[in-house]
């Protein structure tokens, strides 16, 4: 085992925790004080308006059990689901980069993803819960 492979839990940490933060900071105003507005866009993209009550689940929950790293595939997909439905009900039209772009969302995609096939690495409540029993850590295959 290298170095580099010896950080992988601290990078999965790093992962978590930024995309955890950025999903709260998102979800936050959401469930506390605006979920009418969110209510409205979401009916606004021609869904069902109630799917913004577990899109803002997804974004304030997910980011707390993201930064814990407790049952993280389980949030890592609702989040991917919540940022896959922003990219292409709302940012897709408007192109890759440049105001209200595309590229934000499909890198907070690529983390979720990345999360869901990890898990959540070593340094999680994942591993510590779970041990043994496939806790959500990568574990390097011999050759």
């Amino acid at each position: 085992m290298t170095f580099l492979d010896r950080l992988q839990p601290l990078a999965l940490l790093a992962l978590r925790v930024t995309l955890g933060v950025i999903m709260i900071a998102h979800g936050y105003g959401k469930v506390f004080g605006g979920i009418s507005k969110h209510v409205g866009f979401v009916a606004g993209l021609g869904l069902p308006g109630w799917l913004a009550y577990p899109s803002a689940g997804a974004e304030l929950l997910g980011g707390i059990l993201l930064i814990a790293g407790l049952l993280t595939r389980i949030a890592s997909l609702f989040v991917l689901v919540n940022m896959l439905v922003a990219v292409f009900k709302v940012h897709l039209q408007h192109g890759l980069v440049g105001r209200a772009g595309y590229e934000f969302t499909l890198a907070l995609s690529a983390m979720a993803f990345a999360l869901i096939l990890l898990g959540a690495g070593a340094l999680s409540l994942d591993a510590f819960i779970f041990r043994g029993r496939g806790g959500g850590t990568l574990r390097r295959t011999s050759r």
